[in-house]
């Protein structure tokens, strides 16, 4: 029998009418649909690690279809922290700002020349595959309905001992209809039950989805990615609120989340791989898109005092910065760079300032 599939709808944080409208187009298409199973829950982000909509979700042992208000990768990150984990399944949707395809290239080229050990190559996946779509690609619910209708119709089918069910070699017409829905045909005289085959596809009858009762808070706490973390320890070095920690296998992992202080990314910033993602923060790549930042880029919005961060340097200052502010707002000291400095800036050999270095400071100076 075809496998089933498990559709999960993570619903928005607000009440917005058009967010809504395409969460119930959602629902209402895909439960006249043979084989999907539909769940809703609240803001994927937000839910409690022991609440029924994680523990709703861990109880999905199959395939899985995420429609959330994430970045996808921010979304599967998320689930593997809470114990919900699988392969990455591929889909044919383009994310939310995925459209430059020169940027995918230099971000598959990086990938490949990387040969850094992973945090992900000593984990042990199970076979499942989650698959994560972005609710805020598409106005409409449209593009969802006939992407999960595919992922669907493309799932692996489970089959039984086919020599015990019918007692010798299956005839492809014998297999078909088994495959089709229909049950072994009756070998002791009794009336064989109506087929599935031969119902009409309108005789259906709707399922009802599953909706979990949830009523969460607002959160905010880092989410490790594993397939980018080389488990350097920077993030525990520099963070001085208790949110990391590491497990028995010595490996980081986010040990506290709500000891992490709400708007807070700068342990992000000075994240070597771009690992950590923080799902609500407004720039895309501490949020969770696919792209690393690292490379200088010329900006002048930077010149009227715009947050930068694509240089290293930069970011680790602004990632200080954050963090003394979040340190004098609980009552204790700012460290500035003095605590927690990265590792790969610590070894850095000290040079000569330049002219652009000159330039910096005089910005600085000036306090904008």
């Amino acid at each position: 029998m075809a496998k089933r599939i498990a559709v999960v709808i993570s619903q928005g944080q607000s009440n917005n009418p058009a967010k809504r409208k395409i969460e119930e187009d959602l629902v209402t298409s895909l439960l006249m649909e043979r084989g999907i199973d539909v769940t809703v829950v609240p803001h994927l982000y937000d839910l409690s690690p022991e609440g029924t909509g994680m523990l709703a979700l861990q109880g999905i042992g199959g395939d899985m279809v995420v429609c959330s208000w994430l970045y996808p990768r921010a979304a599967h990150w998320t689930l593997d922290r809470n114990g919900i984990r699988g392969q990455i399944g591929a889909t044919l949707l383009k994310g939310l700002g995925e459209d430059d395809e020169d940027e995918d290239e230099d971000n598959a080229e990086e990938t490949a020349g990387d040969d850094k050990p992973r945090v992900i190559d000593a984990r042990e996946l199970p076979r499942r595959k989650i698959y994560c779509l972005d609710l805020r690609a598409n106005n409409s619910a449209q593009p969802y309905i006939d992407e999960i209708k595919r992922i669907a119709s493309e799932a692996s089918t489970q089959t039984v001992d086919l020599l015990s069910w019918i007692g010798g070699t299956p005839q492809p017409a014998q297999l078909d209809r088994y495959l089709n829905g229909e049950k072994p045909a009756p070998t002791n005289g009794e009336t064989p039950a109506p087929a599935a085959a031969e119902q009409s596809a309108t005789e259906v009858p709707a399922a009802e989805p599953k909706l979990i009762d949830e009523n969460p808070s607002r959160r905010w706490y880092p989410v490790i990615d594993y397939s980018r973390c080389t488990n350097c320890m920077e993030c525990i070095d520099f963070c001085l609120f208790g949110v990391y920690g590491i497990d028995r296998a010595e490996t980081i992992l986010v040990e506290q989340p709500d000891n992490c202080r709400k708007g807070c990314p700068a342990c992000s910033r000075v994240c070597p791989e771009n690992a950590i993602i923080f799902p609500q923060h407004k720039t895309p790549t501490i949020a969770g898109s696919e792209e690393k930042s690292g490379g200088i880029k010329i900006d002048l919005s930077l010149l009227f005092g715009a947050p930068a961060g694509d240089n290293p340097e930069e970011a680790l200052a602004i990632a200080a910065r954050e963090r003394d502010e979040q340190l004098l707002l609980a009552g204790r000291e700012a460290v500035g760079m003095n605590v927690g400095i990265p590792k790969r800036q610590a070894e850095k050999a000290s040079e000569p300032k330049d002219e652009l270095d000159g330039l910096i400071d005089q910005l600085d100076d000036l306090d904008l």
